[in-house]
Parts: structure tokens; sequence; C-alpha cells
């Protein structure tokens, strides 16, 4: 997005980077030794961001030059994962390396996350880091009810990434969870036109009506996009003007799918998967895509295992420093063929469970009374308001798109991937394919027991839902 010479002093202050950042008096500093020092770890998160790069579908409307640039001089991972397409539950397990439903009320929304659960951001902090954030951390949830004195993403809330920096002890490692509030709604109209991009050239998922309102609110989508890729370039180029960008982990990704319907909030894949790039030019070789189907989740340990510290036995998530270190493309680790994502609550009680193969989607849905898409009053709301949503209620309420959208849900669906990438086809009651069903039945149900969820053990009113939920449901909610 172009801007102007005479509005960068002002742009870098709404960006959080002030204009300390354009010194270049550390741009020679010696690079000797970067493989032996402990590094820096950096989280680069958009809010509701995975179209159209998690699919890896071309758009000539979105540039995204800072993540290019990590995937370009790092890796990119073609199959990553969130745990929960909601955004407590999926930076709970980020920070847990825990399943969502392993953390009690943290399972939801507007949850609690429990002191018990570790994070890695304390255990980085004992470890001699310093830790902190800006935006949105963990949450939304409520953070007095969860025994902790500071958000989990770090004791340390700045205005902006020059602050923390500049705070910074000179020997000290940072750890910087900095999270973007776009592309979550609402969005300015036509914002995304305004900027120059042409709705002829939109790339609209199948499963949306393919309207004029549909193209105007992916364009007012990308053009957030677009704002968290530039603010994050900022601040990679401000740690490349100080020397420290090459001995950071830069992990740049979303927490979860794009905010439309039948994407957030939902187990396909426009719902769960997501954009991963990973830049540490001090031990990563560049310009590799990986094929592993990993979890971000998979972070927690990763990052803790990269500051010479052992994960605790309860993250069940696995350590992606295997891949990292490999000097390979393609499939790295055959063992990582799978992810588990969840759901139980985002505005309304929705429990459903997935496993996530390279060739399947495998969902069981426990409550298949309820609608795909529950929370239509979040479409139509200030938070969630979607213009999309207009071209969705004016489909015929029997029409396939519609019921996609808008219907119920069977207890179980099956879609083959490879074939039906957007998950139109559900092939649960195709006796071709019922040996393939069950097994991926039978390997959801062996994960959710050996994980202990209480949704299949029958525990999930006392655990996920009493007395915490229902009492933080009466409290004001931020937007």
């Amino acid at each position: 997005m172009d801007r102007s010479k005479e509005s960068r002093r002002d742009f870098l202050k709404t960006v959080g980077i002030g204009t300390a950042a354009l010194s270049f008096s550390s741009l020679f500093q010696m690079k000797c030794g970067l493989k032996d020092r402990i590094p820096n770890i950096l989280i680069l998160m958009a809010d509701d961001w995975n179209w159209p790069h998690a699919l890896h579908i071309h758009d000539p409307n979105i540039k995204t030059p800072t993540f290019d640039r990590i995937a370009r001089e790092g890796i990119l991972f073609r199959n990553a994962f969130v745990a929960s397409p909601s955004c407590t539950p999926s930076r709970a397990s980020m920070l847990t390396g825990m399943h969502p439903w392993q953390l009690e009320t943290g399972v939801h929304l507007w949850g609690a996350l429990p002191s018990k659960f570790q994070v890695y951001t304390d255990i980085l902090e004992k470890a001699g880091y310093y830790v902190g954030y800006r935006g949105k951390g963990w949450g939304p949830g409520v953070l007095e009810d969860t025994g902790r004195a500071y958000n989990p993403a770090g004791k340390i809330k700045v205005d902006s990434f020059e602050e923390f920096y500049e705070k910074k002890p000179k020997d000290k490692p940072f750890c910087f969870w900095y999270n973007s509030p776009d592309p979550h709604r609402p969005y300015e109209w036509q914002s995304g036109i305004k900027s120059g991009m042409k709705l002829e050239d939109v790339k609209v998922p199948p499963f949306l009506p393919d309207t004029e309102e549909t193209r105007t609110d992916i364009c007012d989508y990308y053009y957030e996009v677009e704002r968290f890729d530039t603010d994050a370039g900022k601040i990679l180029q401000y740690l490349e003007e100080n020397g420290d960008l090459d001995n950071t982990i830069a992990s740049m990704t979303g927490d979860n799918g794009m905010p439309f319907p039948r994407a957030k909030i939902t187990l396909y894949d426009l719902g769960t998967k997501v954009p991963l790039a990973i830049r540490w030019p001090a031990k990563v070789a560049a310009g590799r895509e990986v094929d592993d189907v990993v979890s971000l989740s998979d972070l927690a340990p990763t990052f803790i295992e990269a500051a010479g510290q052992k994960p605790p036995p309860a993250m069940t998530a696995r350590s992606l420093m295997d891949i990292l270190l490999s000097e390979k493309s393609g499939q790295i680790d055959p063992s990582r063929d799978r992810v588990f994502t969840s759901m139980e609550i985002h505005c309304g009680r929705y429990p459903i469970r997935a496993l996530r193969t390279q060739d399947f989607l495998y969902v069981h849905n426990y409550e298949p009374e309820r609608p795909i898409n529950l929370c239509r009053e979040y479409w139509e709301s200030e938070a969630g308001y979607a213009p999309t949503w207009i071209s969705i209620k004016a489909l015929p309420q029997d029409s396939q798109m519609y019921q996609r959208i808008d219907g119920r849900r069977p207890v179980e669906e099956l879609y083959d991937v490879k074939k039906d990438p957007y998950q139109l086809h559900n092939l649960a009651q195709n006796p071709d394919y019922t040996a393939n069903k069950e097994r991926h039945a039978a390997d959801l149900e062996e994960e959710l027991r050996r994980t202990e969820d209480p949704r299949i053990l029958g525990t999930f009113e006392e655990i996920f839902y009493s007395p915490h939920y229902e009492n933080q449901k009466k409290r004001p909610q931020e937007k």
C-alpha cells in the first residue's frame, strides 16, 4: 500500500515504530557467532487471516511482501493448522502446546486459561528472556479467573515494538508477541477498491455467493491483511537496522480462518488452515517449502527447545526443531501426517472435533441438531458484520449453497481434500469410503481418549461449562 514520504513519520508512529528506527548505526554489526547465540523469538500474528495464502491461491489484488520475504528467506509451511478456529482457544493452545479440550474453560471464547497450565512465555522468562506483547495477547477471556497476574502472552504490554526493544536489558534475548487487530472485522466499506483493487480479479471461495457485495467484502479484508503485512514489515526493518534480525526466530501466521461464513468458526480448511512462515538465518536454510502437517500449538515446544530448555511433559504438541534444522523441502518427517482440531463454543455451544490428514478431513459433530452457521447473529453484529451475509440471506434456503452455510450438520463428515479442497462433497455416507471413514473416526476417538477430552468422556458439563462459563458470560465484553 503506497504511503507518501511526507506521511512516513506519522505512519511509523501509528504502527508503533518511532523515528529512532531510522538510524542505520548498527547495520554493520558483526554476525559472527550467531549459531551459538540464544535466539530472540518473534511472533507476527494477524487476527482472522488465512485466505488466500493458506490454500496457496494467487489473487492479484493482494500483496504481502513481508510474508513473502519470511517465506523466501526461511521456510514456508504448506500444511499448517490452528488447534481451533476461534481466537481464545487457538491462542491458548499456541501458548500451552496442548489441545484446547485439555484446558478446561480455556476451550472457549471468553473462557479462562487456568494458571496450572504452563505457557511457553513463562518458561522463557524464567530462562532469562525479556518477554512482552503488543495488541491482543491471549483472549478475549476473563483474566481475573485464570489465577494469573498478567496476560499469558507476556508480562510486559507495550504500545510499540520499539518501546519494548528499548526497555530490554542489553544482555537478555527477547520473546515478543505482536498481534495486529487486522483483518478482524468490522471493515471500512470499499477500502479495498479505494486502494486500487479490482472486483473482477477477486478470487471468491466457491462456497460463497459470487456477488458484488462478496467481492467488495473480500477486497476490504485484503486491505487489512496488507496493512498487517506492512506493520509486520516495519518490525523486521527495525530489528534489521539494529543488527538483531538474523538471530531472531521470526514466525508469521494467523490465529484462525478468514472472518467469513463457513470459514472462521468451522473446522473446514478455511477455518483452521493458516499461513505459516518461519525465518531464522542463524540455523535455518532458506527457500524451503515443507509439506509436513503441523499445528501452531507446535510452536510452544519449538520455542522452548530453541531456548535450550525442555518442554514440560503436559505439552502434547511436537517441537518443529527437526524440520527447522533440516535442509530439506517436501515431506521431512513421515509421521507428521495429521492434526486434530476442535470447536466447543463461540457465539453459542457447538461441539465438534476433527482429524485432518494430508488426504482427508474427518469431522464429528456431537450436537448435529445445531445449524452450521450457529453464529448468524455474529455476522450481523458490529464485531462480525459481513456484507457477504447479505448475499447469503438472498439465496433460496433450500439451495445447496445456503444449506452448506446455514444448514444442519450430519454426525459425521468426510472429505477428500486433494480432490475437494473446499470440502463441498461429504463422503461419509458413500459406501466406497466406509473403511476410510471408520479408520479416521477410530483415530480421532483414540486421540480424544488418550488426551482425556471431557466431551467424549461425558464430563464436559462440569469441566467446560460450570460454574465459570455461565458466570463469566454476564461480564461486560469487549468488541
